[in-house]
């Protein structure tokens, strides 16, 4: 088994998943239910969820198990992405004023975007990203500006796939991907049209270090029918930058 998974047999393996049979839509899962999502038995996934509820990892409802309060406040603690939304914030509602489109802000973990903070108005576009959602690196603007900073060992790995065809749109030609990050490295900007989701095309720009590691992403995404990228990009790529001073200042007088 590889050092960094956890052993399911274990109490802290259990317990999380649990926690990970969580599906996004879910608003309560009931004690069977949970027992089928992770193989458990059920003795084992009731003492495991009243343990939970009472660290307030969960919470308990008569139509079942919720994910609890306490989870939230844990995240929140996360010092990275905490500090990287404390000075992102203003810009991306800047961004939104300007732009009146979404705004998404995300950090790469492992092969795909997290979405850490999400904008958007009335008529936002309906895309399949969400706070706390995941997307594959290669076929999002957001991801492509940060698998473009992330090395060519990174690089090399995820274009050798597979690279799946979420779309008709979806670029899953190794070189070709190659070719635009390629492009995204020397323009600063990456762009998407409808290759996560049909319908929303989307700019981005990488919040870089001082020694240009992607350290997160910015980008505006709109629907095809009226969103033309490129005439944001400027905007997109000065709100990376200012996130980026920001930090490094703040690095300097650590």
């Amino acid at each position: 088994m590889p050092e960094h998974q956890l052993d399911d047999r274990s109490v802290l393996g259990r317990a999380l998943l649990i926690l990970e049979s969580f599906g996004v839509e879910d608003q309560a899962v009931g004690l069977s239910e949970l027992t089928r999502r992770t193989g458990l038995p059920k003795a084992t996934v009731h003492r495991m969820c009243r343990d939970l509820t009472a660290a307030r990892l969960l919470s308990s409802a008569p139509e079942g198990y919720r994910l609890g309060r306490g989870l939230f406040e844990l995240g929140m603690r996360a010092a990275t992405e905490r500090t990287l939304l404390e000075v992102a914030v203003p810009f991306l509602q800047d961004l939104f004023t300007r732009t009146s489109e979404t705004v998404h802000f995300g950090v790469r973990d492992g092969d795909e975007v997290v979405y850490i903070s999400k904008i958007g108005g009335h008529r936002q576009a309906r895309a399949p990203s969400r706070i706390g959602g995941r997307m594959p690196l290669y076929c999002t603007a957001i991801g492509k500006a940060l698998l473009a900073h992330s090395g060519p060992e990174t690089i090399d790995r995820i274009l050798a796939g597979p690279l799946t065809r979420r779309t008709p749109r979806t670029v899953v030609a190794p070189g070709l991907l190659r070719a635009q990050l390629t492009q995204v490295v020397e323009r600063g900007l990456a762009y998407e049209y409808e290759e996560s989701a049909t319908g929303i095309v989307c700019v981005a720009a990488p919040v870089l270090s001082a020694d240009d590691r992607p350290l997160a992403a910015i980008s505006v995404t709109g629907p095809v029918a009226r969103f033309n990228p490129e005439t944001h990009a400027a905007s997109v790529h000065a709100a990376a930058a200012g996130v980026a001073s920001i930090l490094a200042r703040r690095a300097e007088r650590l």
